[in-house]
């Protein structure tokens, strides 16, 4: 019995020898709490560092002006695109393939400066196939005008004394044959033959005696005015498939500049039914630079601030610094009932390169009739929402970063408040600044 109980007897050295050493399990422990000191580290790291979401709003145009609208009252601004006034899309007068496009997008072309070439076999082929009816029927008219050859009325006359002198023959043998069935010598179907070819004679002599009056004579009148008509049809045939061969030309109807390249060598170009993979209804479009406009929709509670050839200056986004003088050119006949405005349309007066269509831009219309003290000097009025400014200053949005600015508080009105001097209009403004917003932290646009 003692022996078996010593048999189950746990081995405690054994097990000892088993487990981990003391120095092996401080390691691990330490790891463990190193790796969650740099856990909440790295986790209040980017609390800290985390952009703010923030709103911001366009800084409006100033209301200072160029040479001429210095002093000038505001009395509305708006927002739209820059359109081109004319804007062409170029397109074929023939069906075919795209054998040269000599533009690319950006290209300044000249009035008539060529484009794009089309494949033109065929047509080269149809005009000298026009052409060669054309020939033949001047050919003919030319003989109809001409009449007949004094050998061909030579020959005809000809024709006609040699009938002549058949008759006569013909005649002496009649006589001759009606004397000897009288006398019993001959039948009188002898008699009859003779007279058939008498009469046979006096037909072919009054037929070549025709010919030969026809002959002297010349064609008809008639005939040669049919002619004539027939030249005139294949000479417009030939303008006509000439004309179609000079459209496999295209080229620059105005001086401009290439807003768009739709087709490309190889592409087949229609001027029927275009398709979305199919073959192209034009080849480029174009507009003019030089005439740029505002496209506007002005709120029907505005509108009546506003009246033809009303002078306004012209801003945009990509380059708030440069304003350009613009005057009211178009106004839209009607409103548009979905929106509760009226288009409106601006004239840039002197556009530069700067300028491009489809820009964002902003027009101030001022008051033409009223100036303020024209003593003073004009200052760039900016507007800003009030909650905006805060202890004189506003925060600017700029590459991800709010950035504090200075401003000076000049006048408030419900459209916000006016502020000089920091500001110079189509800066991002933070409204409504987080209390704890620093100058340079991060900022994010808040998502609707």
């Amino acid at each position: 019995m003692e022996a078996e109980l010593k048999s189950l007897r746990i081995d405690r050295s054994a097990k000892k020898s088993l487990g981990p050493s003391p120095w092996t399990s401080r390691w691990i422990i330490g790891g463990v709490l190193l790796f969650a000191v740099l856990g909440l580290g790295r986790f209040a790291y980017t609390r800290l560092n985390a952009a703010v979401e923030v709103e911001t709003v366009r800084a409006r145009a100033p209301e200072a002006f160029g040479p001429g609208g210095a002093g000038r009252e505001v009395i509305l601004n708006a927002t739209g695109y820059i359109v081109a006034h004319h804007k062409i899309e170029v397109a074929s007068k023939v069906v075919g393939k795209v054998a040269w496009i000599g533009v690319e997008k950006g290209d300044r072309v000249k009035q008539g400066q060529v484009m794009v070439r089309l494949e033109d076999e065929e047509y080269r082929a149809q005009v000298l196939q026009a052409q060669g009816q054309l020939n033949n029927l001047k050919a003919k008219l030319a003989e109809l005008e001409n009449g007949s050859r004094p050998e061909e009325i030579a020959r005809a006359k000809a024709d006609v004394e040699q009938s002549k002198a058949d008759r006569e023959n013909a005649l002496i043998t009649l006589r001759r044959t009606k004397d000897l069935v009288q006398q019993g010598v001959l039948a009188k179907q002898s008699l009859d033959d003779a007279q058939a070819k008498y009469d046979g004679a006096v037909a072919r002599t009054l037929s070549l005696q025709h010919t030969y009056d026809l002959a002297r004579i010349g064609p008809r009148k008639e005939d040669i005015d049919a002619q004539k008509a027939a030249v005139m049809q294949a000479q417009g045939a030939l303008e006509f498939a000439q004309t179609q061969l000079d459209n496999t030309v295209i080229r620059a109807p105005i001086d401009g500049t290439i807003l768009e390249r739709n087709v490309e060598k190889g592409e087949f170009v229609t001027t029927g039914f275009v398709g979305d993979k199919g073959a192209k209804g034009y080849v480029v479009s174009l507009a003019d630079l030089n005439d740029l406009q505002v496209e506007l929709d002005i709120n029907q509670n505005d509108f009546a601030k506003l009246s033809p050839e009303q002078k306004g200056v012209i801003t945009t986004d990509a380059y708030p610094d440069r304003k350009y003088e613009g005057v009211i050119a178009e106004i839209s006949p009607e409103a548009n009932r979905q929106k509760a405005t009226v288009q409106v349309k601006v004239k840039v007066l002197q556009p530069d390169s700067y300028l491009r269509p489809e820009m964002n831009a902003s027009v101030a219309f001022y008051n033409q009739g009223k100036k303020t003290d024209s003593r003073a000097p004009a200052q760039a009025m900016v507007t800003v929402p009030a909650s905006a400014v805060r202890d004189g200053s506003v925060f600017v949005m700029v590459d991800g970063k709010a950035l504090k600015r200075a401003v000076t508080v000049e006048s408030a009105g419900p459209d916000g408040v006016r502020v000089s001097n920091g500001l110079i209009g189509g800066e991002d403004v933070i409204v409504s600044a987080p209390a704890g917003l620093k100058d340079g932290q991060k900022v994010v646009v808040k998502k609707s």
